[in-house]
């Protein structure tokens, strides 16, 4: 596998705001993925020690969507899949990739008729715990996880599950959280962010990695008030997110765009 270090040398940055666009279906959506046929929008559910820890109810049911929705909000399909705290999600190959960050971890390869297909570990950790994830992207055959027990976003063979790459996390001293990626034109977008208490002290942005490198091309710092990015999707030459209305750390739906998705435009 090849590594990439991000290289010394001008990094360029710029601002960006947020405009709502719809509500996801009801529930945490915590992962996007664009295609052709509309967007898909993963959900999160938080159950056992997670849902005492946040205050909330343990779910009816224990397995979590992958919502097809067209670009006014209307869910035009739903795959059941059996991940569990979905962070990140990827769809590509015929098939829907669903990330876990919680246990028993992994990634889960379901068909578009809610067929498990495969649950395998994140590459390069123990064979039982690969560690969590807090986004994913397909890309030419493909599959990009953020993987958090590496801090890196590494590619995939999803055939033979080895992995080819990494890119590792962006590090700066404000900029210790990282949410989902995905693709624009040669380069990876990943979502970054403060660790702090509340949504006011929030100071969410994006990085901008070269795919071929991975050093780091660009960073935007988002303005005052903006929605509070988790998924990231790219389509039709737009960045598009959404807010899953919880966050670690803050009280449950603190962000006044909770559970909406948004789009994002540089400034």
């Amino acid at each position: 596998m090849n590594t990439s270090f991000a290289q010394p040398g001008r990094v360029t940055t710029r601002k960006a705001k947020t405009t709502k666009l719809f509500k996801a279906p009801p529930g945490f959506p915590n992962a996007l993925a664009a295609t052709p046929e509309g967007l898909w929008i993963a959900e999160q559910k938080l159950s056992g020690s997670q849902a005492v820890a946040y205050g909330l109810p343990e779910p009816r049911s224990l397995t979590e969507e992958a919502w097809l929705v067209d670009w006014n909000g209307k869910v035009v399909k739903s795959v059941t899949t059996t991940s569990r705290n979905t962070s990140g999600m990827a769809v590509g190959g015929g098939y829907v990739w669903m990330v876990a960050n919680a246990p028993p971890q992994g990634v889960f390869q379901v068909d578009m008729n809610s067929k498990l297909i495969s649950h395998r570990q994140i590459p390069l950790g123990p064979p039982n715990d690969g560690g969590g994830c807090h986004g994913a992207q397909w890309d030419n055959g493909k599959l990009w996880i953020a993987a958090l027990r590496i801090r890196g976003n590494v590619r995939v063979d999803p055939k033979t599950w080895e992995p080819e790459f990494l890119i590792p996390f962006y590090q700066a001293p404000d900029r210790v959280r990282y949410h989902d990626i995905t693709i624009d034109n040669g380069s990876m977008w990943q979502i970054v962010g403060n660790d702090c208490k509340s949504y006011k002290d929030y100071r969410p942005g994006l990085v901008r990695y070269d795919l071929a490198t991975g050093k780091v091309l660009e960073t935007v710092d988002f303005v005052s008030n903006s929605c509070d990015p988790h998924g990231l999707a790219f389509y039709d030459g737009k960045l598009v997110s959404c807010d899953a209305g919880i966050h670690p750390g803050w009280p449950n739906k603190d962000s006044p765009t909770a559970g909406w998705i948004f789009q994002i435009d540089f400034i």
